[in-house]
C-alpha cells in the first residue's frame, strides 16, 4: 500500500510539474510576443526578468538588462518614490500608475505599469507586471496644458477685448481688456450684462449676428459699441463660429479693438483734406505740382483764371511754354537752390498768357523728397502779381520824377521871376507901340517866345516837390482840339478827332492839360516819319470800384490818342515815363515823364497799349467834376486902390510896378516880409492904408510870403493878401485859403491875369486864383 501510494504520488507531482511546466511556456510565450511591456524584480528592484519588447524599449538587450536596478533606470528625482512604491504594493498588493524612464541612451519615455506582488510557489516576493509605453500621451498632455496656459495667459493679457458669447446672446467669458473698451470696472461686472448691451441697437446685433451665422470668418468688420456710460466708440472686430469644448454647443468667439480716436483722426484728416481742397480751389492763387523734369501733375482750378486755360489741359506739360523766353533760366536757378535743401524758394517772373498777353507771378515752392532723401518733385503756390509790379513802377517812377523835381525846383523860381520880368515888360512896350508896325509885330514875337519859354519853366516844375495843379473847372472840349492843331506843324501829318458833346466838366489845370495833349500829339507824330493821322478821341466813362487802373469808382473824361507809327518794344515799355529816357536822336526824354506827373497830380491814370508795326495808343483818365464852369469875365479890368507888392526881384518889381500904373492902382514895394509888415503897420494907422497885398512866397535871405501873411493878419484880419510864386515846395498855391490867402497868381502873369485876380480879391467876388498863364499861349516839347 505504501508503495502504491508513493507511486501515486510521484505520479500526481509529475503531472503537476507537467501542467507547471506547460504554463511557464504558455506564460513565455505571452510575455515574449506581447506588445506591452513585461517584466519582474524583487524588492529590491534588481531585474528578474523582461521580455524583448521592455528591453529594447530601454534600449538593451535582454539577458543585458536582467540583473539592474530599476532605481538606477529612473531619474534622480523620481528614485525617492521607488521606496513608497515597494510600500504601497507589499500593503496593497498591487501598484499602478506611470513612470518616466531614463533609456540607456538617456532619453525619456513614460511607461503606465499595473504590478502585482507574487509570494506564493516563489522562495522570495516577486513583483510582476505590465506596462505600457505613454510618451506620446504624456507629451501630448503636456503639451496641450502648455498651449491652454499659453492661450489663457494671452487671453488674460491681451491689450485687445477678447470675448466667448453663445448663440442666444450669453457673454460667456471676456478679458479684462474687454470691460475696459466697454467702460466696465471689472471683468465679472462685465460678465453680468447680455451681449446685446454692448450693441449700439438690438438691430446692430442681430446684424452682427447674422453676418456670423454665414460660417465665414469675420476678419477686422468696424461696427458700432456701447459703453456702459451709454456713449457710442467704434470698434474693429473680427469673429467667428466655434464649438464650446464644454457644451458642444455653437458659440462665436472673436476679439475686438477701440478704434474710436483713429476714427476721429480719420474724420479730422477727412475735414482738414476737405478744407484744404476747398482752399486750394478756391484760392486766387495757383496751386501746382511738377516733376524734377518741369513736366506739372497737379495745377489748381484757378489757372484757368490766371492763364486762361483750363487747368486739365496744362497738366502733364512741361512749364516752358507758359514761361517768357527771357526768364526760363530763373526756374534753373529756383532748382538749384531748391535742390541744396532751401525750402520756400521765392522767384518773380514773367507768365504767357493763353490771349498772348504778359503777366508777372511770383512763385513760392519747395522740394518733395523720397524716403532716401531724394528729391522726386517740387510744389508750391503762384500769385499773380501785375498788379504789384505796375504800382512798383509807379513809385519807382514817382522817386526819379522826386529826384528830377529837387533839380527843377532849383532853378524854377528865378526862371520865373526873369520870365515875368520879359513879359510884363513887353506887354508895357507894346501899349507904347502902334499895332500894325514892325516894333510890334518884333515884340509880340518876343512876347510869344516869352510863352513858350514858360512853357519849358512849367514843364520842369511839373517835376517839383509841391508842385500840384492850380485847379478851376473846364471844359476841354476846344482844348484837345486846340492843343492838338497848335503843335502839329508837320503837313505829311493831320488829327482826326472823335470828341463827345456831351463831355462833362473837369477840375484841372488846363495849362498842364493842355501840355499833356501837346505832348502826346507830338510824341505820336514822331512815331510817324512818313506821316499819318493821329486819331484822338475824347468820351464820358464810369469807372467801376474794381478796376485795372486802380482808379477810384466815379465819373472819368477818358482820351485816346492814337497813332499807326512803328510802336514801342516790349523792353521800353516799362521805361516811357522815365525822365530823360528816349530813343528818338532829337528827344530830350522829358516829355512823357512830364505827361505823367501831371496827370497823377490830377488824381488820373494813363497807359499805353503797343506793338511793334502797328502802333501805339496812349489812354488817359481824368476824374470828373461836380462843379459848374464859371463865366468868363472880360480880359483886362482896370481899378483904384493902394497896393503893396513885396518881391526880391528889382526887374519884377518894376515892371509891376508899371502894370498896375496902366491898370489904375498906386503901387508901393518891399523887398522882403519883414519890410513888408512894417510897412503894412504904418499904412494900417494912416489916412490911406493898403487896399490889398501881394506876397512872393519865397524870399532868399528873408521873410517869405507865409510867414509874412501870418503876422500882417495879426495886424489885420481882413487882410486881402495875394500869393504869387513861380514855385514852391509847399502846397500854399494849390490850397491858398488855408494859409490866409485870398487869391493866388502864378509867375510868369500877364496884365489880364494881374487885373482879374486884382478886382476879384478887392471886390471878394469869390476864390481868385490864376493858372499856369492865357489860355492862348502854347507849348512845345519833344520826346
Amino acid at each position: 500500500m505504501r508503495a502504491r501510494g508513493i507511486i501515486l504520488e510521484a505520479a500526481k507531482r509529475q503531472k503537476t510539474e507537467e501542467a507547471l511546466r506547460k504554463s511557464e511556456e504558455r506564460y513565455r510565450d505571452i510575455v515574449e510576443n506581447a506588445t506591452d511591456l513585461i517584466c519582474s524584480h524583487d524588492l529590491k528592484g534588481t531585474v528578474l526578468s523582461v521580455n524583448d519588447v521592455a528591453a529594447k524599449t530601454m534600449g538593451f538587450a535582454a539577458e543585458e538588462i536582467v540583473g539592474l536596478c530599476v532605481p538606477d533606470m529612473l531619474p534622480i528625482k523620481w528614485r525617492n518614490e521607488f521606496n513608497e512604491y515597494i510600500k504601497a504594493i507589499l500593503r496593497d498588493g498591487t501598484a499602478s500608475g506611470i513612470v518616466k524612464i531614463v533609456t540607456r541612451d538617456g532619453e525619456d519615455g513614460y511607461w503606465e505599469y499595473r504590478n502585482t506582488l507574487r509570494t506564493e510557489g516563489v522562495p522570495e516576493p516577486v513583483v510582476r507586471g505590465m506596462a505600457r509605453d505613454v510618451t506620446g500621451e504624456v507629451l501630448a498632455k503636456r503639451a496641450l496644458k502648455k498651449s491652454e496656459k499659453r492661450y489663457r495667459l494671452l487671453f488674460e493679457r491681451n491689450l485687445a477685448g477678447v470675448y466667448r458669447t453663445s448663440i442666444d446672446g450669453r457673454l460667456l467669458d471676456c478679458n479684462e481688456a474687454f470691460a475696459r473698451i466697454y467702460g466696465y470696472d471689472s471683468r465679472d461686472e462685465a460678465m453680468q450684462h447680455p451681449v446685446v448691451d454692448f450693441h449700439v441697437s438690438p438691430e446692430a446685433r442681430e446684424d452682427f449676428l447674422a453676418a456670423v451665422k454665414t460660417g465665414r470668418t469675420l476678419i477686422g468688420i468696424e461696427i458700432r459699441g456701447r459703453r456702459k456710460d451709454g456713449s457710442l466708440i467704434w470698434l474693429l472686430d473680427s469673429a467667428s463660429l466655434v464649438t464650446g469644448e464644454e457644451t458642444g454647443l455653437t458659440e462665436i468667439e472673436g476679439m475686438l479693438i477701440d478704434i474710436t480716436e483713429r476714427k476721429r483722426t480719420e474724420e479730422a484728416l477727412r475735414e482738414s483734406e476737405q478744407r484744404f481742397r476747398s482752399l486750394i480751389e478756391n484760392a486766387s492763387d495757383i496751386v501746382y505740382g511738377l516733376t524734377i523734369e518741369g513736366v506739372f501733375t497737379y495745377l489748381s482750378p484757378n489757372w484757368m483764371d490766371l492763364m486762361g486755360e483750363p487747368a486739365a489741359e496744362a497738366v502733364g506739360k512741361s512749364f516752358k511754354p507758359y514761361m517768357h523766353p527771357d526768364d526760363i533760366h530763373l526756374y534753373w536757378q529756383f532748382l538749384e537752390q531748391v535742390n541744396t535743401g532751401k525750402r520756400l524758394i521765392s522767384r518773380d517772373y514773367r507768365a504767357l498768357h493763353r490771349d498772348g498777353s504778359i503777366r508777372w507771378h511770383s512763385s513760392k515752392g519747395s522740394a518733395l523728397y523720397d524716403r532716401d532723401g531724394n528729391v522726386v518733385g517740387y510744389v508750391g503756390i503762384v500769385r499773380d502779381i501785375t498788379e504789384r509790379k505796375k504800382i512798383e513802377e509807379e513809385l519807382l517812377r514817382a522817386d526819379k520824377l522826386e529826384s528830377v523835381g529837387i533839380l527843377a525846383g532849383g532853378i524854377a523860381h528865378d526862371f520865373n521871376n526873369i520870365l515875368t520880368s520879359i513879359s510884363g515888360n513887353i506887354s508895357l512896350a507894346k501899349m507904347q507901340v502902334k499895332p500894325g508896325s514892325k516894333g510890334f509885330d518884333l515884340l509880340s514875337a518876343a512876347e510869344t517866345a516869352s510863352m513858350r519859354a514858360g512853357g519849358l519853366s512849367r514843364q520842369l516844375l511839373t517835376f517839383a516837390r509841391g508842385g500840384a495843379p492850380v485847379k478851376e473847372t473846364a471844359s476841354i472840349s476846344k482844348l484837345i482840339e486846340e492843343s492838338s492843331l497848335a503843335v502839329l506843324q508837320d503837313p505829311k501829318s493831320g488829327c482826326e478827332f472823335s470828341i463827345a458833346e456831351d463831355l462833362w466838366p473837369i477840375e484841372a489845370d488846363t495849362g498842364q492839360i493842355s501840355q499833356v495833349i501837346s505832348n502826346m500829339v507830338i510824341n505820336a507824330n514822331q512815331a510817324m516819319p512818313e506821316g499819318g493821322i493821329i486819331h484822338v478821341a475824347a468820351e464820358n466813362l464810369v469807372m467801376e470800384e474794381t478796376n485795372e487802373m486802380l482808379l477810384k469808382s466815379g465819373r472819368y473824361i477818358h482820351i485816346s490818342i492814337n497813332d499807326k507809327g512803328t510802336g514801342i518794344e516790349e523792353k521800353y515799355l516799362s521805361k516811357i515815363f522815365d525822365p530823360y529816357f528816349t530813343t528818338k536822336k532829337e528827344g530830350s526824354g522829358l516829355g512823357l515823364a512830364a505827361v505823367y506827373s501831371i496827370i497823377k497830380k490830377h488824381n488820373g491814370h494813363i497807359s499805353v497799349d503797343s506793338s511793334l508795326g502797328t502802333g501805339t495808343t496812349f489812354h488817359i483818365y481824368l476824374p470828373v467834376s461836380d462843379k459848374e464852369i464859371p463865366v468868363k469875365e472880360a480880359d483886362l479890368i482896370t481899378g483904384d486902390g493902394k497896393i503893396l507888392v513885396m518881391d526880391d526881384d528889382r526887374m519884377l518889381r518894376e515892371m509891376v510896378n508899371d502894370m498896375l500904373d496902366v491898370l489904375g492902382y498906386e503901387a508901393e514895394f518891399a523887398k522882403d516880409g519883414a519890410e513888408a509888415i512894417e510897412m503894412y503897420s504904418k499904412a494900417k494907422g494912416s489916412e490911406k492904408p493898403y487896399d490889398a497885398v501881394i506876397l512872393d512866397l519865397s524870399i532868399q535871405g528873408g521873410i517869405g510870403g507865409i510867414e509874412a501873411v501870418k503876422k500882417l493878419l495879426e495886424l489885420d484880419p481882413k487882410l486881402k493878401a495875394i500869393v504869387c510864386s513861380g514855385y514852391s515846395e509847399s502846397p500854399v498855391m494849390s490850397n491858398y485859403l488855408e494859409y490866409g490867402f485870398k487869391g493866388m497868381m502864378a509867375k510868369p502873369f500877364d496884365f489880364q491875369t494881374l487885373s482879374k485876380v486884382l478886382n476879384e480879391v478887392l471886390k471878394g467876388t469869390g476864390n481868385s486864383s490864376q493858372g499856369t498863364g492865357v489860355r492862348e499861349q502854347k507849348w512845345t516839347c519833344e520826346n
